[in-house]
């Protein structure tokens, strides 16, 4: 045992230059890491203190809570408006989104194209076509249904294009 310790001390009188550099080293690191902690310690303690200024009153337990209510009202509204939003884009399918107006001479001798064709159409090609004919005596209107882009009543060429301009316009 004795000569253990004595090695010992003959390794440390060899090497202690290098033992007291290492020690110092290892300190000045330490310490380096002591200064940081600490600063990042005082950012918190700001933090926090801010936070229980805020909320004299009230505990974290409560302010969790809190938190947790808010986030699930949140999330509930949000389900009510995707499917408040899903209805509406549902709907909008059925209303109209494309028309189609076409002028034209309905008679000969009745000029300035005052008899007309207008489509409207919904984002299925379903919907009427109206068509106003007009003649010096007198004035007509019509009405037919339009499903799928085609009508079960024979179509006027007018009517025709004024379907394939609304299938072509999309608002």
């Amino acid at each position: 045992m004795i000569s253990v310790l004595n090695n010992l001390h003959e390794l440390m009188e060899t090497y202690y230059a290098v033992i007291i550099t290492f020690n110092t080293v290892l300190i000045l690191i330490l310490f380096i890491l002591l200064i940081s902690i600490n600063i990042k310690f005082k950012k918190f303690k700001l933090k926090y203190k801010k936070i229980m200024d805020e909320t004299k009153e009230k505990s974290v337990e409560k302010m969790l809570c809190d938190v947790f209510n808010f986030t699930n009202e949140t999330s509930l509204k949000n389900k009510e408006l995707e499917y408040k939003l899903s209805k509406i884009e549902k709907n909008l399918q059925r209303c109209i989104q494309k028309v189609g107006v076409v002028r034209y001479n309905a008679f000969e001798g009745v000029g300035s194209e005052l008899s007309f064709v207008v489509a409207l159409l919904d984002d299925n090609d379903d919907g009427v076509v109206v068509n106003g004919i007009y003649a010096r005596e007198s004035s007509t209107t019509y009405a037919k249904l339009i499903k799928g882009g085609n009508s079960k009543h024979v179509l006027s060429a007018e009517e025709i294009q004024a379907i394939d301009i609304a299938r072509r316009t999309k608002y």
